[in-house]
């Protein structure tokens, strides 16, 4: 069956605490490759047949409407897997 995966983030304009609290562990622990990190949400909806447009539309929808919050997060992809 195959699934759409559906990635939202927080909007870059705003704080990420997540994000901040891996980023200071990997300093803690010597990682020293990485800036920056940002933490968000993956969501896998699995579809009962063929992902067809209008399927692809209301997972679109359902992604600025359900999955995020359009005040803080923006959906950053949505995408079919096999």
């Amino acid at each position: 069956m195959p699934t759409i995966v559906v990635d939202v983030m927080p909007k870059s304009e705003l704080l990420d605490p997540q994000g901040k609290a891996v980023s200071g562990a990997f300093s803690r622990i010597g990682v020293t490759s990485f800036s920056d990190v940002r933490i968000g949400k993956r969501f896998e909806l699995t579809v009962d047949g063929e992902v067809t447009d209008e399927i692809l539309a209301e997972a679109s929808r359902i992604a600025e409407d359900v999955l995020s919050n359009s005040v803080i997060e923006d959906v950053v992809g949505i995408e079919v897997v096999e």
